[in-house]
């Protein structure tokens, strides 16, 4: 069995972390409310640490899993940082979304170091975490990423290494991007459902069997029409994501018309006081329009 820790105990990183030490890791956890770590080990079992370089130092694999570039950066750098307390050999895994510009900038701090850093960012929300079903898109050297697919697939449905450093962050980006349209065609769709008269969820149930059919409306047409939007992936997470899409696409000359329309329509969202509700709000803001 490995030594880990495990960096951020959000709703994503605590049951991910809870997969590692059922799996019978020794695992020490670190989070920025040092209540959240506690509560952790009381229910998992393992340690805490009141700092990252604490929690890292002697641990085989580092996962990470915080809020964004600036909580990244917090985690990795500075003398509490993680790097400080990993061992030269050791692994970072870092489970963030954020972006490929800070991806760099921290592949090229470990391996002045003498560590291996794989960008893993995940895919399949809150349920995902706690059933250990994520999808998880890799970049890194692909001895890194061999050594840390046995840890990852703990948690995962799927881990795949699709290239170099910074890959796994810009598929993640085709991710968000692909899920933006999707969440918004589907609401459009049950919008006008609704105006026509129709019944929504007999609509769903004969288009889902089509070439219509997603995850989203497999997972989230019932509660989009229950008028229910805590089940998910919060529209302020969403946005941040969007954002770094779009900032990407400035540099890369990518064209996303549709996810810089659907960034402004989250953008509404919020203006409704909705940023921590889920993604498939975006239906709650086209009824409330009228």
């Amino acid at each position: 069995m490995a030594k880990l820790a495990f960096l951020g105990l959000g709703v994503m990183g605590y049951p991910m972390a809870g997969h590692l030490a059922a799996a019978g890791h020794s695992v020490c956890v670190y989070n920025r409310t040092a209540a959240k770590a506690e509560a952790w080990v009381a229910e998992h079992g393992g340690t805490s640490a009141p700092t990252p370089r604490e929690a890292a130092a002697g641990a085989d694999f580092v996962m990470a899993c915080v809020g964004n570039d600036d909580d990244l950066r917090s985690v990795c750098l500075g003398e509490d940082g993680a790097f400080a307390g990993m061992t030269a050999g050791a692994t970072f895994v870092d489970h963030t979304t954020v972006s490929a510009a800070v991806t760099a900038e921290l592949f090229e701090a470990a391996t002045a170091k003498g560590l291996h850093f794989v960008d893993a960012p995940v895919s399949g929300g809150q349920a995902g975490a706690e059933n250990g079903q994520l999808s998880i898109m890799c970049g890194g050297d692909q001895s890194a990423y061999d050594a840390a697919e046995p840890i990852m697939s703990i948690y995962a449905k799927l881990c795949r290494r699709i290239g170099a450093s910074g890959a796994g962050q810009m598929t993640k980006m085709c991710n968000q991007i692909a899920i933006a349209g999707l969440v918004q065609g589907l609401s459009e769709a049950l919008h006008f459902a609704d105006k026509a008269g129709l019944d929504g969820a007999a609509v769903v149930e004969v288009i889902s069997q089509g070439a219509a059919g997603s995850w989203q409306m497999d997972n989230r047409s019932g509660t989009m029409l229950a008028d229910q939007f805590e089940h998910g992936f919060a529209v302020d997470w969403m946005r941040k994501d969007l954002g770094i899409c779009l900032k990407t696409a400035d540099e890369n000359g990518a064209s996303l018309p549709v996810t810089a329309l659907v960034d402004q329509f989250y953008k509404d969202v919020q203006k409704m006081g909705g940023g921590r509700w889920d993604t498939s709000s975006l239906f709650k803001r086209l009824r409330d329009i009228g």
